[in-house]
């Protein structure tokens, strides 16, 4: 790989300072000794750092030591803070030492590599224009990214392109993902509350079961897949928890169910979030249940600039090779709040492999995954040769 040999020198620090965020996971906002320790080094690199940014975010951000004919063209590098509410099963020097916390889906790694990125670039400054280094918090479900936009972001730190990594275990050690369009789906959460009558589990006809009742909503639901949907779009409606009585011989007064809702365009979020409410009332009726539905729309789909993803292509091809940049994977179900700041500016979000035989396969949010400490130079690489990309003097 063409990786500069500082990037390398410096890996076993940059490993020593994943690893402790590791061991110190913290979740949604409450990001503090992260947010902490990511001030302190970015302020120790010569960046001018501003916190509090949505809540725990933290920006960092470094002008260029050469002049540029094209303006003061500025970009945005991100990277998120946030651990997930879960125990870690792994047996490691550096496992968890908050119980019910635990990186799962290697935002300990992320935060580093952008941190290692700063670093270099803050040595070099071998760029013309502004990088805003923005380190974010409550990715997994808390709309982070959507926090920060609120508190002012784009206007207190403007940006003309915006670039985010994710680790991704399914890929080896030195393959780029880097695909133009959508790239990972929509999340939306549903909750169903549904109240019948209860008694006894010998006189059924006395009551009014949620059971049944809540068994043929999860059956009926998955005709909005199998029917309302255009088969070439994916869609995943998956009911996940049903909750509900107490006893083998009670029928019970109510029972609550909940899931999540997958697709990858926004008609579609839009089209769901309509007819699924809708659909499980008309069950609910058929069955002589009372129904609430509770559907909250979470993050839109990721959907990569064609142009920005050509430029991340390129940059990481420089890095790993041509060869090894994947332009064509197709897209995942899992959510990705980086969607917002798309939204707002021509942006990519390109997965890092990270699987080198069984280390660094382990899949994201299992309690036995960890992040591969040997990416961390290429992911480093590669956010450096986006900005020498994109901020050319």
């Amino acid at each position: 790989m063409n990786i500069d040999p500082r990037l390398h020198d410096w890996t076993p620090e940059f490993a020593a300072w994943r690893q402790d965020f590791h061991a110190h996971p913290e979740i949604a906002y409450q990001e503090h000794r992260t947010a902490a320790l990511v001030a302190e080094r970015l302020a120790s690199f010569g960046i001018a750092v501003t916190t509090g940014v949505g809540g725990t975010g933290v920006v960092g951000t470094l002008r260029g030591g050469r002049s540029s004919a094209g303006g003061n063209r500025a970009i945005a590098l991100r990277a998120d803070m946030d651990a997930l509410p879960m125990d870690e099963a792994n047996d490691l020097p550096y496992k968890s030492q908050n119980p019910g916390r635990m990186h799962a889906c290697g935002h300990d790694g992320h935060t580093t590599m952008l941190l290692a990125a700063a670093r270099y670039l803050a040595a070099t400054r071998d760029f013309a224009g502004t990088i805003h280094f923005i380190f974010q918090p409550a990715e997994e479900g808390g709309a982070g990214a959507l926090r920060m936009i609120e508190d002012g972001l784009l206007e207190r730190f403007p940006f003309d392109a915006v670039f985010g990594a994710h680790n991704d275990p399914t890929l080896p050690v030195g393959a780029i993902s880097a695909s133009t369009g959508t790239v990972h789906g929509a999340t939306d959460d549903i909750v169903i509350r549904l109240t019948g009558r209860g008694g006894h589990a010998a006189r059924p006809h006395a009551t009014i079961d949620p059971i049944v009742a809540g068994a043929q909503i999860v059956l009926g639901l998955q005709s909005i897949v199998s029917r309302r949907v255009d088969p070439l779009e994916s869609t995943v409606v998956s009911i996940c928890t049903f909750h509900a009585g107490s006893a083998t011989n009670v029928i019970p007064e109510s029972a609550t169910l909940s899931g999540t809702v997958r697709n990858l365009t926004p008609a579609n979020q839009v089209r769901l979030a309509r007819e699924i409410p809708e659909l499980i009332r008309h069950l609910a009726r058929a069955a002589g249940v009372e129904a609430a539905v509770d559907y909250q729309t979470g993050y839109p789909p990721v959907v990569n600039d064609g142009a920005m993803a050509g430029v991340v292509a390129r940059a990481a091809g420089a890095v790993v090779g041509a060869a090894n940049v994947h332009t064509t994977l197709p897209p995942t179900l899992g959510g990705e709040d980086f969607a917002y700041y798309a939204l707002q500016r021509p942006g990519c979000f390109f997965r890092i492999g990270q699987a080198d035989g069984e280390k660094g396969a382990m899949p994201l949010h299992h309690p036995r995954y960890d992040f591969n400490d040997a990416i961390l130079p290429v992911g480093a690489a590669v956010f450096a040769s986006i900005a020498a990309s994109e901020l050319p003097g």
